[in-house]
């Protein structure tokens, strides 16, 4: 998976994930955080725009995600990712090919562990409500953040429709949500289907 994927699900587990912790009166966040620690999964479609300003490239990715408590899969074309806290599966439908590894999260510099201990630590949460949505706003002055500031914007249902992230460069990634819900969790939703003539490559045994 390119980065714009790994930067989608990093946006997603760091203003989504349910062991967030914040003292600040923000109760539209308190409630999304609660789907999740009531085993609802967020699914929708997604259109993901990563802009560099330095250099003014656009990277766009659009798909499909579907993000749990300790589970998220993402499918864009016939290309699939499946992280469930233990083992990460991607399957490129470029190469035909299935890599299965360890999900060591000490050693992913996108892994749900580091992104929510530098939420925890160094970001404050503020929300305010404006024209029919809310806003929820997570700043930090931690020069080691990987964002200065995360925009997440509700509906008023409470579900989420746009995510805004400014990292340190002042790089912005935008990812937009069309059709997202909270639906119950089954065993189907986090199965990994691939074909059967791809190649498998296992990682879990190498040292």
């Amino acid at each position: 998976m390119n980065l714009a994927f790994k930067v989608t699900i990093l946006l997603l587990i760091v203003v989504l994930a349910p062991a967030l912790g914040v003292a600040q009166d923000t109760p539209q966040f308190d409630q999304l955080k609660q789907k999740f620690e009531d085993g609802l999964v967020f699914e929708a479609d997604f259109i993901h725009e990563y802009n560099d300003t330095f250099t003014g490239d656009q990277q766009i990715t659009e798909g499909k995600i579907w993000v749990g408590k300790q589970q998220y899969k993402m499918r864009s074309g016939e290309s699939v990712m499946l992280v469930d806290g233990e083992i990460s599966k991607v399957y490129d439908s470029t190469k035909n090919r299935v890599i299965t590894s360890d999900y060591i999260e000490e050693e992913d510099d996108f892994a749900p562990s580091r992104m929510l201990q530098g939420v925890d630590d160094s970001y404050s949460v503020e929300e305010q409500s404006e024209e029919n949505q809310t806003i929820i706003e997570l700043t930090s002055d931690d020069p080691f953040s990987i964002f200065m500031s995360v925009f997440i914007f509700l509906n008023p249902s409470g579900i989420p429709t746009r995510i805004v992230a400014i990292d340190q460069v002042e790089n912005e990634l935008v990812t937009i949500f069309n059709e997202g819900s909270f639906i119950q969790k089954t065993s189907e939703i986090f199965q990994f289907q691939y074909p059967e003539d791809a190649e498998e490559i296992d990682l879990r045994h190498d040292s």
